[in-house]
């Protein structure tokens, strides 16, 4: 079994090293391939990647290149973890925003329209790229705005799968807060990416979601940061990107007295490197938590091997709608659990949402619509009804000054601008 990783040069791809050779027995890899165009981050880190599987006893081959038409040669499935335009773009998308005080965040909002249109036009290349190699391959995507990136390649007829750490975090969460294993918890998650809520948390078929917010409400809103009422008061688990719409102007006050994330997160690098560069250190370091992406390798390995090994069970993935949720069109992405096998994700029946969450979820999907016409055709007028329908924009006179900024420090990324 053969997989290429396309950004491979991301200093959070020990995390994913480290769960491939842990999980060797759920995904018994042969060959692993990281592509990256930084060919001095890329060397450093398969090099440590190297380390990790000789520490960890695995037996798979460990290569790097940044000519992703031999990386992706003979893959059984593609990762993909791309940030076009690096920190320093991420760092734009969540600062120029706050000027219209609208909040500034990578994959919602304006910044993360931003991304979206510098990203799913690379996206699609490599994708047809991989199809024209080998055409029976998967393509995993990681890569935010997970949701409109997935949407491209499924409405592009890509073997594709959208995953996200969300739903795995609180798995993980509520199993420590019950003093259970995280095998035992099934959750129902429902929304889209970065936009769900946890209807229930089953245990043994039980839903025990009331204990638990009866039990631990304190920490699971601490962690949300939002209020416990509101937890109570929604009787459900919003994920804690609803802070950014349940709590906007407080978190645009937040972000307006501090440094970005990104800034926090280039400094992490850094330092990362400085460390991934010691020819003595072969485990992942306790800093690497720090940078974000918890329990995405345990994710990436479960889907992986799901899709290569057919073996039909349930997880937590974006897929095509199909009819799932009705009030949405077939071909919108969705984040539910979903039956994963050889022949990809197919979610599985949702009780009908309730409309406090449905209005949210329509309107922030005929954004993502947009947002793809726009990512795919251009123009400043698309640009513009992407972010007049979006929930937390919605007004002329910001979309206006928003369209414009977001052209002004995306242009080169931009080949219709």
């Amino acid at each position: 079994m053969k997989l290429a990783v396309v950004g491979g040069g991301s200093t959070y791809t020990p995390e994913l090293i480290d769960g491939f050779a842990r999980l060797r027995d759920v995904l018994p890899l042969e060959e692993l391939v990281l592509i990256d165009p930084a060919a001095d981050r890329l060397e450093l880190i398969g090099k440590l990647a190297q380390r990790i599987f000789a520490k960890q006893g695995h037996p798979g081959k460990i290569s790097w290149t940044d000519d992703l038409d031999a990386g992706v040669d003979g893959a059984d499935a593609v990762l993909l973890q791309l940030r076009i335009g690096g920190q320093a773009a991420r760092n734009q998308d969540e600062t120029w925003p706050l000027e219209c005080g609208c909040v500034g965040q990578e994959t919602t909002g304006a910044g993360g329209l931003a991304k979206a249109l510098r990203t799913v036009p690379v996206v699609l290349d490599i994708a047809e790229r991989v199809r024209r190699r080998n055409p029976d391959a998967w393509i995993v995507d990681f890569t935010n705005p997970v949701g409109i990136v997935t949407r491209a390649l499924l409405t592009h007829g890509h073997k594709a799968v959208g995953l996200c750490n969300v739903a795995i975090g609180f798995q993980r969460k509520f199993a420590t807060l019950l003093g259970v294993t995280p095998d035992e918890v099934q959750l129902e998650h429902v929304g889209l990416n970065h936009l769900t809520w946890e209807r229930a948390v089953r245990v043994g078929g039980e839903d025990v979601l009331p204990r638990l917010l009866a039990e631990h409400g304190d920490a699971v809103a601490e962690d949300l940061r939002m209020p416990r009422s509101l937890v109570d008061r929604l009787g459900v688990v919003p994920s804690y990107y609803l802070r950014y719409y349940y709590r906007h102007d407080e978190v645009v006050r937040e972000q307006r007295s501090k440094p970005s994330r990104a800034a926090e997160v280039a400094a992490i690098e850094q330092e990362l490197l400085g460390l991934y560069g010691d020819p003595k250190l072969d485990t992942k370091p306790e800093l690497l938590n720090k940078r974000g992406g918890a329990y995405y390798s345990e994710a990436a390995v479960a889907l992986t091997s799901s899709l290569l090994r057919d073996t039909g069970d349930v997880q937590v993935v974006n897929a095509l709608n199909n009819g799932t949720l009705p009030f949405l069109p077939d071909d919108a992405v969705i984040e539910v659990p979903a039956t994963v096998g050889a022949a990809g994700a197919v979610p599985v029946p949702v009780r009908p949402l309730e409309p406090l969450f449905a209005g949210l979820v329509a309107g922030v999907t005929a954004y993502e619509h947009l947002a793809l016409e726009a990512a795919l055709k251009g123009s400043r007028d698309r640009v513009f009804e992407a972010l007049l329908a979006h929930p937390l924009i919605g007004q002329i006179d910001y979309a206006d000054r928003l369209t414009d900024e977001l052209i002004a420090h995306n242009r080169e990324h931009l080949t219709w601008a």
